[in-house]
């Protein structure tokens, strides 16, 4: 080989080295400009979610209260900062409060005609969504010792039954599956919620009650539970909706979303609520 093609190879073997360096080094730019782009639009992201604080007051139906706790517990958790307070009791107890101006800034109903009451006076945001469904069952004594068998079995005289009031949704709901039947029951008591009425059978101081399959396997050994057929007739939708005067109401949409969510609907059906 002469010593032009030698000098010829040595500069292109330099050229080409050169061009390779040339190429890393813009590979390394360019991965670490992807890598501040990627930071860029996780922080970007992380700042569009803002951070929830401060309390949500929620307003909920008595038979919510076992799973709506678990629940506020979770969203507390989930975001540090906020915290859940809950008034439960009868659904039409609650909507009268909340027209009547009492501090709220969610809803969750045992029944849409409950709800109406809120959104015909123009109280709550948007149109409330029907979260869970639940079905009536008779509450009797542990053992069942007066052999309760049918919702026609609390007709007999013999018996102590409770009842919700029929302003409640699971007071109006017993009445429909009793005129569905064509029974008619006389209750030694109305109760002014669902929690009421079973708790005089946990008490004993009743011999059944017509309640939700929800409040029945919350109580555990207290009571035993009774399904009957007609109850299937008398199933109560529960909607949910923020409240126009919501103090904290992007906490609260939070919390709805929560109920609303796989998470929340697994606590939900796990409690024996329906799908909605």
């Amino acid at each position: 080989m002469t010593r032009s093609a030698r000098r010829t190879r040595r500069t292109l073997q330099v050229a080409g080295a050169g061009a390779a360096a040339l190429l890393a080094l813009t590979a390394c730019s360019s991965s670490d400009s992807d890598s501040d782009s990627t930071k860029s639009d996780t922080s970007a992201a992380a700042s569009s979610s803002p951070k929830l604080s401060g309390t949500v007051t929620v307003f909920a139906a008595a038979s919510l209260q076992e799973s709506f706790t678990t629940l506020g517990k979770e969203f507390e958790k989930e975001h540090p900062g906020t915290k859940v307070t809950f008034s439960f009791g009868g659904s039409d107890s609650l909507a009268a409060g909340i027209t009547g101006g009492a501090p709220a800034d969610v809803f969750a109903a045992a029944s849409p005609k409950t709800m109406a009451i809120v959104t015909d006076k123009g109280d709550a945001v948007g149109t409330p969504a029907t979260f869970v469904r639940n079905q009536l069952e008779i509450a009797t004594l542990p053992g069942n010792p007066d052999k309760v068998a049918s919702l026609k079995d609390l007709t007999k005289s013999s018996l102590k039954v409770v009842l919700c009031d029929k302003t409640v949704p699971c007071g109006a709901a017993a009445q429909k599956a009793l005129d569905a039947s064509s029974l008619k029951l006389t209750p030694v008591s109305y109760e002014e919620d669902v929690k009421s009425a079973l708790n005089k059978v946990v008490l004993k101081e009743a011999d059944a009650a017509v309640v939700y399959q929800t409040d029945v396997k919350a109580a555990g050994s207290k009571v035993e539970g009774v399904e009957f057929p007609e109850s299937a007739k008398a199933i109560n939708d529960y909607p949910i909706a923020l409240l126009k005067n919501a103090k904290n109401p992007t906490a609260a949409k939070a919390f709805i979303q929560l109920v609303q969510s796989a998470e929340g609907q697994k606590v939900l059906n796990e409690a024996g609520f329906l799908k909605p």
